[in-house]
């Protein structure tokens, strides 16, 4: 008898940003070299983001010929392994959490932008000048909602 796999689609998301934040992680921990997550215009200024901090080697925008949608493929950065690192390679990204939610949406004045890790990590920001890192916003001198934390 044989075996079909169905299509695994998702469907409906509550909240799509969250998904993908959790896709990167899981992809991440199980030392994945990329990660596939549905595109969207938010999504690709968070990699725009990532990869500009140097979290991630590169993103791209892929167009499936049988699917409709677009899927946004994520290139994560590894470190090159010297005697030190041993056999399993550390990952760039240790974490990532999501801070604003639909639930509670978690906005910071340009003057409390929280700091990730005492400056280790950083903070990404929705701004009314875009989606830009928690010391870009600074630089601005503007804030926004604060998207997700990622060291």
């Amino acid at each position: 008898m044989a075996v079909t796999t169905p299509s695994h689609s998702i469907g409906v998301v509550s909240d799509p940003i969250a998904d993908m934040l959790t896709r990167v992680r899981n992809a991440n921990n199980a030392r994945h070299t990329e990660v596939r997550v549905p595109s969207s215009r938010l999504k690709l200024e968070i990699a725009r983001v990532l990869h500009n901090e140097g979290y991630i080697d590169r993103y791209e925008v892929e167009k499936a010929e049988e699917a409709a949608t677009e899927s946004l493929r994520i290139i994560f950065k590894t470190p090159k392994g010297g005697p030190e690192t041993g056999s399993r390679s550390r990952r760039v990204i240790s974490g990532i959490k999501r801070i604003s939610r639909p639930g509670l949406r978690v906005y910071a004045r340009k003057t409390e932008i929280p700091r990730v890790l005492g400056g280790l990590g950083i903070a990404i920001l929705s701004t009314s000048q875009g989606v830009m890192s928690g010391r870009e916003a600074l630089k601005a001198g503007v804030g926004g909602e604060v998207l997700c934390f990622v060291w």
